[in-house]
């Protein structure tokens, strides 16, 4: 199977990395002709298409990974055909703005955790050739409907808030003099932690919180102050806020 990647950005090059940890053949790929494209093709051995028409015509199943207000005309007029995949990347843009047939179009929305195989991927519809290769990327998660999709993208950004919430933490104890590496790498590993107990367990957690938060205790101290300042409140209206843009922009 060859796979086409047409458009070579961060989160392009985050999910190359992961293919390669994954142990696919470097020589499977091809990359549009742009962005980071050149650079990766001549370090790690990617084809390197003379355009997108190229690419297209050589490729089984093809990501679109360019900018969302730009993915309509990227893919428009190129020579799809049945049987190919197109897998988007693109966040906020409908199948329905996606001219590929007889191509069939799915959704995706990776982390830049691919590049570690840690990331997972929600994709609708559940297409076979597009599950194989995000499997390759971490747990991937098929949804039911492309409203289900747009509500699960909502946590591409909840990655990117953890990330900021890992460096704040870390930053906090730093300064307080805790050997830095260390304030990152316990920051970071407690989120871990958190995760994939609530992801393992089939336990409601609104009773594993409340077995965690003892009365009187420093979780229950943390969360009186968070509260009090309205951080749940705050972050449900940002979740509203990116799912509106996703849904608006679509």
């Amino acid at each position: 199977m060859m796979i086409g990647v047409l458009g070579v950005g961060h989160l392009a090059a985050s999910m190359l990395a992961g293919f390669r940890r994954s142990g696919l053949d470097p020589a499977a790929f091809i990359l549009s002709p742009r962005g980071k494209a050149a650079a990766l093709a001549a370090h790690h051995g990617f084809q390197l298409a003379v355009d997108n028409r190229d690419l297209v015509e050589r490729s089984d199943v093809v990501i679109l990974s360019v900018r969302p207000t730009h993915a309509p005309d990227a893919v428009q007029g190129l020579p799809w055909r049945e049987g190919q995949v197109v897998v988007s990347v693109c966040a906020g843009v409908l199948l329905s703005r996606l001219d590929v047939a007889p191509a069939r179009a799915v959704r995706a929305m990776p982390f830049t955790a691919s590049e570690i195989a840690s990331s997972p991927t929600v994709y609708f519809p559940d297409i076979e050739q597009a599950r194989t290769v995000l499997d390759r990327l971490g747990p991937s998660i098929a949804l039911a409907s492309e409203t289900d999709f747009e509500v699960a993208t909502v946590s591409a950004a909840v990655y990117g808030w953890a990330q900021d919430l890992i460096r704040n933490t870390a930053d906090w104890s730093s300064a307080r003099g805790l050997d830095p590496e260390i304030a990152r790498r316990l920051a970071a590993m407690t989120f871990v932690a958190a995760g994939r107990l609530i992801a393992e367990k089939s336990e409601p957690m609104d009773r594993m919180l409340e077995e965690l938060v003892t009365p009187g205790g420093i979780t229950e101290r943390g969360l009186q102050v968070l509260s009090a300042r309205g951080v749940p409140a705050a972050w449900e209206e940002a979740c509203a806020a990116v799912l509106d843009k996703l849904t608006r922009s679509g």
